[in-house]
């Protein structure tokens, strides 16, 4: 895990065919900390969360990550997603989609590591079907696995429950509660349970533009 001792954005603002989306975004998180990011359908929560990641560009305002010893960061490597966007390969199945996921980061196969994670998200006994068979709760967990396999800094969770049964909501309630204990965990949901564990809130309710 490369330590990243803070996440933080000033003052983010995103405009969109020249309607405010969000405005005066302004946060900051370090290890063992977590960010909750909340709002109605279409205040920006997955947008915020795709400025995080570097996959959107802000209309305005900064957004620092902070690396232990002043070192530079490739975010890339610090962050982990789960997201309802994210896609799989349907024709292959989990232990490939794995195995490819850590070729494209530059990192070499590693068998257990691989069965180790799908153990982990209830999803071993079918790793070598293709994840076309799958059920949405089923690729949902196989992004938990996806997201965790370079051991990322930073978590970014996007309507983390989303297609889960009671299972697979334990199974990821105890992914939030590792990630916290070292690394920096950002979430983006309405459900507002336990609301009290999050050190930082940001409610694009309150920031939206007119």
């Amino acid at each position: 895990m490369t330590m990243i001792d803070s996440l933080s954005a000033s003052r983010l603002k995103k405009v969109f065919n020249r309607r405010i989306i969000f405005e005066e975004i302004t946060f900051s998180v370090g290890p063992s900390q977590t960010l909750l990011i909340t709002g109605r359908n279409g205040s920006g929560k997955s947008t915020l969360v795709k400025m995080l990641c570097g996959l959107l560009t802000p209309t305005a305002g900064t957004i620092h990550f902070v690396r232990r010893g002043g070192r530079k960061v490739d975010r890339l490597a610090s962050i982990g997603l789960v997201s309802p966007y994210l896609e799989m390969y349907d024709e292959f199945s989990a232990e490939e989609n794995l195995t490819m996921a850590l070729s494209i980061r530059g990192l070499l196969p590693d068998r257990e590591q691989v069965e180790v994670l799908l153990e982990n998200v209830g999803l071993h006994a079918r790793r070598r079907d293709a994840v076309r068979a799958y059920s949405s709760g089923m690729k949902q967990r196989l992004k938990y696995a996806f997201a965790l396999i370079h051991r990322p800094s930073i978590l970014l969770l996007d309507e983390p429950m989303a297609n889960l049964d009671a299972q697979g909501i334990a199974m990821v309630r105890r992914i939030m509660e590792e990630h916290r204990r070292e690394g920096i965990l950002a979430v983006a949901t309405n459900d507002l349970t336990d609301v009290d564990q999050y050190e930082e809130q940001v409610n694009l309710d309150a920031r939206a533009g007119v």
